[in-house]
């Protein structure tokens, strides 16, 4: 790594001799990055369309901060970083429009900052590119604007990466200096290795604050991506890279942890509930599973059926071979750090996902997508122009030939994805006003089939005395039905629990709803 830096730092320095060059550069550079997150922006705005309602996982953190309806059962694995995120608008505005527009500027703004971070390890076209790669997944596409919590950790994990290398390459500068200077310093072995880092300290900030989002939106998942960035540091003694590091995954897990003392019975309590509500975190070998869930199925549980199209799955296939090549290119140029060490964390961040749990959903590899973009990025720029700088006609037009293939079958997935979710939701919305009309209006409670988010379009309250989201008991319900309008809901062929068998029934669409007496 300190040779790929020493290149830069010598590039740099020839370019000085050009007044302004470098800073022209820099602006070339931030533009290409800026006008990648623009176009990210806006293909969000025009594909997903900010009108598509929020989602069950939505309704939960949404419900937490907003008026709209009382906040719902929040399980073991959540994290509050999501309400925190949209609070600026969820707090005041049930506008599910504005809150997409919202989160999608921010998303972009996101996407721009971390690749940003990796200015000066790798070349602006090369950051550029792998933002398009990244940004034109359907997945990443589809969940940017949503109040959902993995593309946040993949921006974590890209702006943590590269701010710890970049405090790695001000560390050797400052090494190389002080050596030719003939500066004294003590002998120890730990001191000359921790010498070769610097004193960047908007790098180290940045280390702050990237493992805090991180932290705040998925503790766990923090933890996965933190490892190599940890041990990176512990090996090289890098004690304020490690102290930055820690402090922010500290702040942004304190108040997860902190509320599993206050309501989840204690810490390994909550760990424990988590891996639970996950089926038991364990051996399980969730590659094919990844695989059912590119065809855009937002939860693959239980994850059967056919694979989908090779098309749609070839370039699953293809990202860690064009990585490895990107690590092998790094390695004969003798800067293989930067790559080593996106790959490693990607390698940590997608490794639960893989081989932890039984089930599958593709927003889990986020992190994991937003780290291989870079090497595979810079092996892509390296297949297509000669060590001159010239262009590879042949591999130019087969490159451009399968991202075209590849970006025709994101667009079609993502087409039938948004088309499937919306029509999903807006049956949501219809019950939501069946509901009404039957006389179920806040203050109310559901109970039952997809009663989290119904509750939520209803402005309900939402009850469960089993299962993943238990937090009330049958006699609870029942004396709450006397109070204020109660309903229960089931499938079109389900039967409905023994205390609202007596209830009339609606039968709508595929549910049936069970109405409380007093509500009627």
């Amino acid at each position: 790594m300190a040779d790929s830096t020493h290149a830069i730092i010598s590039r740099t320095r020839r370019s000085a001799t050009v007044p302004g060059s470098g800073r022209a550069r820099r602006v070339r550079g931030d533009t290409l990055l800026g006008a990648v997150a623009a176009a990210f922006v806006l293909a969000q705005l025009v594909l997903v369309r900010p009108g598509m309602g929020l989602g069950w996982d939505e309704t939960v953190y949404v419900s937490q901060v907003s008026p709209h309806a009382p906040a719902a059962f929040f399980s073991a694995p959540r994290a509050r970083g999501v309400p925190l995120l949209v609070a600026p608008i969820a707090s005041w505005s049930s506008s599910t429009a504005l809150l997409r527009v919202y989160l999608a500027l921010l998303s972009g703004l996101g996407l721009y900052l971390a690749l940003r971070v990796w200015r000066g390890l790798f070349p602006s076209g090369v950051l550029a590119l792998a933002g398009a790669l990244y940004a034109s997944l359907w997945v990443t596409l589809f969940y940017g604007p949503q109040a959902m919590p993995n593309y946040w950790v993949a921006i974590g994990a890209l702006v943590c990466a590269g701010c710890l290398l970049r405090v790695r390459a001000d560390g050797s500068t400052a090494g190389r200096t002080a050596a030719r200077t003939r500066m004294r310093t003590p002998a120890g072995g730990g001191d000359r290795a921790a010498a070769l880092w610097g004193r960047d300290r908007a790098a180290l900030w940045g280390l702050v604050a990237g493992a805090a989002l991180m932290a705040w939106m998925r503790p766990v998942d923090a933890a996965w991506v933190a490892l190599p960035l940890l041990a990176l540091a512990l090996y090289h003694r890098a004690w304020q890279a490690l102290a930055a590091l820690l402090a922010g995954l500290a702040a942004g897990a304190a108040e997860w942890v902190i509320e599993a003392y206050t309501s989840y019975g204690g810490l390994f309590q909550r760990l424990s509930d988590g891996s639970a509500i996950q089926g038991g975190l364990g051996w399980h070998f969730a590659v094919v599973d990844q695989l059912r869930s590119l065809g855009g199925r937002a939860l693959c549980r239980p994850c059967t059926g056919a694979l989908p199209n090779p098309v749609v799955t070839a370039w699953w296939f293809v990202l860690p071979l064009l990585a490895a090549f990107g690590l092998v290119l790094a390695v004969r140029a003798r800067r293989s750090g930067p790559t080593l060490l996106a790959l490693a964390c990607a390698a940590t961040a997608a490794f639960p996902y893989l081989f932890l749990i039984g089930y599958a959903a593709p927003r889990f590899l986020l992190p994991a997508y937003a780290l291989l973009a870079i090497p595979v990025a810079d092996a892509l720029a390296h297949l297509v122009r000669t060590p001159g700088g010239n262009w590879r006609p042949l591999a130019l037009s087969l490159v451009a030939l399968g991202l075209a293939v590849h970006l025709g079958a994101q667009y079609a997935v993502l087409a039938h994805t948004v088309d499937r979710t919306t029509a999903d939701r807006v049956a949501w919305d219809r019950t939501a006003a069946e509901l009404r009309r039957l006389g179920v209006r806040p203050p109310c409670l559901l109970t039952g089939e997809t009663a989290i988010p119904i509750a939520f379009y209803t402005g309900c309250g939402s009850a469960a005395t089993s299962g993943n989201n238990a937090n009330s008991t049958r006699e609870e319900i029942v004396r709450t039905a006397q109070r204020i309008p109660v309903a229960a809901l089931t499938t079109a062929g389900g039967a409905p629990p023994d205390y609202a068998r007596t209830w009339p029934s609606h039968r709508l669409g595929d549910l049936r709803l069970y109405v409380a007496p007093s509500a009627q």
